[in-house]
């Protein structure tokens, strides 16, 4: 990650952990947004005291070694006002699940729960792309003007659960169309499959590189062919940018902010993504023309935000 650099380690010491559909990844962050220890543990399943257990593992290595204030879960799912429950998780069975009291339980110190998204947007703002902008945006993600707005029941941010195409594919959130499906890096993947499995043959240099898998074509597979120039996926990345700028048009006319933070895996393709992004946003922005228009920049903190963010706004309680 890109986090300050240099100098010692200033305390007091909190960790984050990030909580994904295959792993658990947890850090040791400093109060200037470092990590400076790391453990990392596939997601046991989608029990959910398997995950609790394996929360509780994790952060047990990582204390042995640093004395610790406070505990940060960012969490893949809606989390309550209170931050204490997750209320559903799509890619987890939880439901209503009381995690900090759970976790804080075994641990003795301190939990906060915090939406995945939202602490990465807080670790952006705080240490990252962000610094210093008053109003943004982290796509689908939060936004920030010095708190991270929650809103009423805490489940304000999920940007990626607009219906922009009604009766279009199904999400896991239960929805059909929501801007995810169409603006993510696991579209990268379907729209690859989908024309390989159709015999393209605009899929042939794609279908080359994972050997004739079908199921191998995956995002990170999309992203490396496009580095090097593949027109198949470099004409993927378009229309995935063209739905993330529309979708941030949209933000733009419901919030107004002066940057918009592009985070994720995805993110990593830089231009590929960012400028079809921006070419759409522009034909998109409502008042185009005769608004300032706020910067679309990628993520400074890369895969470790969300825990980043996680771990301070533990240590901030």
């Amino acid at each position: 990650m890109n986090a300050p650099a240099g100098g010692a380690v200033q305390g007091p010491l909190a960790i984050g952990v990030d909580i994904g559909g295959t792993k658990v990844a947890a850090g040791v962050v400093d109060a200037a947004g470092r990590v400076v220890a790391r453990a990392r543990r596939l997601t046991p399943s989608r029990d959910h005291r398997a995950v609790e257990a394996c929360i509780a593992d994790v952060v047990g290595v990582l204390r042995e070694q640093h004395e610790v204030v406070a505990v940060g879960i960012g969490a893949a799912g809606f989390v309550d006002a209170e931050r204490a429950r997750v209320l559903f998780a799509p890619h987890l069975a939880w439901r209503n699940e009381p995690l900090r009291d759970a976790v804080q339980e075994v641990l003795g110190l301190p939990v906060v729960v915090e939406n995945d998204a939202n602490a990465a947007a807080w670790a952006e703002w705080r240490f990252g792309a962000g610094r210093q902008e008053s109003r943004l945006v982290c796509v689908t993600l939060g936004t920030g003007n010095g708190a991270v707005q929650r809103g009423r029941y805490g489940m304000a941010g999920e940007f990626g659960h607009m219906v922009v195409v009604p009766d279009g594919h199904r999400c896991e959130c239960g929805n059909r169309g929501c801007l995810e499906q169409y603006a993510s890096g696991n579209v990268l993947g379907r729209e690859a499959r989908e024309l390989a499995r159709a015999g393209s043959p605009v899929t042939v240099p794609l279908m080359e590189r994972v050997g004739g898998d079908i199921d191998a074509l995956v995002g990170p597979v999309i992203t490396e062919a496009a580095r090097d120039g593949d027109p198949c996926a470099i004409e993927l990345f378009e229309e995935v940018g063209r739905w993330l700028g529309i979708g941030l048009a949209n933000l733009a006319a419901a919030l107004d902010p002066g940057m918009f933070v592009i985070g994720g895996g995805v993110s990593d393709a830089g231009e590929l993504l960012l400028r079809p992004a921006r070419e759409s946003f522009r034909r998109t922005l409502t008042g185009r023309g005769f608004r300032p228009e706020p910067r679309i920049v990628t993520a400074a903190l890369g895969p470790e935000a969300g825990l980043v963010g996680a771990a301070d706004l533990a240590r901030a309680g």
